[in-house]
């Protein structure tokens, strides 16, 4: 293998693909990015066993000779971000692989890059296509409320439920819960069975990472055991959660006569943040009064001190308290603009909040009990 490319360009590519390769493993060929140099264009693969990559690159290449090569992620990361030159020449002979800047010379070993596995290609006939827009917001607005750590369920991951035109997306970790719906289309059939569907964490996150601006749409292919996702220049595959997931409707609340107000993310986090400034580890409770046309935020914590914020709302109903842990609702504002609309549906304290925008994002959060 004999090629030149643009350093900038490569750095770019090599790092996302970097990024799905451990940095320990047992398996130490693992710990390389595969490169073939074929028709004109270079394909980088990586893999931890789980999640895997092909990453095409094809502005900015220049291929003397093709071949392939294994390029360890942790040298070669850093010779590209280090390197101040324009281009890069790589070449590969019995003794391993030659880099070249204009006034640099580097020579890493070369391990066989038939031992490396194989990173499955995208080659479904049944698959859902999603707008890149969606997509983003979907893993945005959902992967903070998933629970890495938890063994209980499945809750490891994002929920994907695609069906004809629809295309949901669920996280949630037992004390709160995020769903986002949008709009996709259908190929082939494809669509979604059950509730087994839940790609993992840092996958999803992995996913988003990968999109371009460039790319209006982004396909998705749900297997019985992997998940496919294809942009104009990479695919991602990632082995699915085990298990199955919670039945997340039952959680939504679904109630009549509910009390339903209408706020603005901005002027609530505002308050949030001045509220939560007393608050500590051990005591991460707020309460929410709602009375007399006024939102009152209050909490306290014995060696830190008291806080009381107000803030104006349209409602005059009976008071009602409800505790709520004040880092999901932050979360729930930090996903969103400070000048979005929302609607924040109470009927208790006893009973949880729902909060949802118009474009189908729904949050729940599950209250606390009350110390006070």
């Amino acid at each position: 293998m004999k090629i030149t490319c643009q350093r900038e360009s490569l750095t770019n590519a090599f790092a996302l693909a970097a990024s799905i390769a451990p940095a320990r493993s047992p398996k130490e060929i693992l710990q390389n990015v595969k490169v073939t140099a074929a028709g004109g264009k270079l394909t980088l693969t990586a893999t931890d066993m789980e999640v895997g990559i092909r990453l095409e690159l094809e502005d900015g290449v220049e291929i003397e000779v093709e071949g392939t090569a294994l390029l360890p992620v942790q040298r070669t990361m850093a010779i590209l971000r280090e390197s101040n030159d324009e281009t890069i020449s790589m070449e590969t002979d019995d003794s391993g692989i030659r880099v070249r800047g204009s006034r640099s010379k580097y020579r890493l070993p070369g391990n066989d890059p038939d031992e490396f596995p194989a990173v499955a290609g995208f080659d479904e006939n049944k698959y859902h296509v999603l707008p890149t827009r969606l997509f983003r917001e979907m893993v945005k607005r959902t992967v903070f409320a998933t629970d890495p750590e938890s063994s209980r369920y499945a809750l490891g991951g994002v929920l994907l439920e695609l069906e004809e035109a629809t295309v949901t997306a669920v996280g949630t970790d037992g004390r709160r819960l995020a769903r986002m719906e949008g709009v996709g289309e259908s190929v082939g059939g494809h669509q979604t069975t059950g509730s087994t569907t839940i790609v993992p964490t840092r996958a999803i996150q992995l996913m988003e990472r990968a999109l371009s601006d460039k790319d209006e749409t982004v396909d998705v292919a749900a297997r019985s055991n992997d998940l496919l996702l294809r942009t104009s220049r990479a695919v991602i595959y990632s082995r699915l959660v085990e298990g199955r997931y919670p039945n997340w409707r039952q959680v939504l609340p679904q109630r009549e006569g509910a009390i339903q107000l209408d706020m603005t993310v901005g002027p609530l986090f505002a308050a949030l943040r001045q509220a939560a400034i007393v608050t500590d580890h051990e005591s991460r409770g707020i309460d929410f009064t709602f009375a007399d046309g006024t939102l009152k935020l209050e909490a306290s914590t014995a060696e830190i001190g008291e806080s009381q914020i107000e803030l104006p709302i349209a409602y005059d109903g009976e008071s009602i308290t409800l505790t709520m842990d004040h880092r999901y609702l932050a979360d729930f504002c930090k996903v969103l603009d400070n000048e979005t609309n929302f609607i924040m549906e109470i009927e208790s304290g006893s009973s949880p909040a729902l909060l949802t925008t118009d474009d189908g994002y729904g949050y729940v959060i599950m209250p606390m009990a009350r110390d006070r």
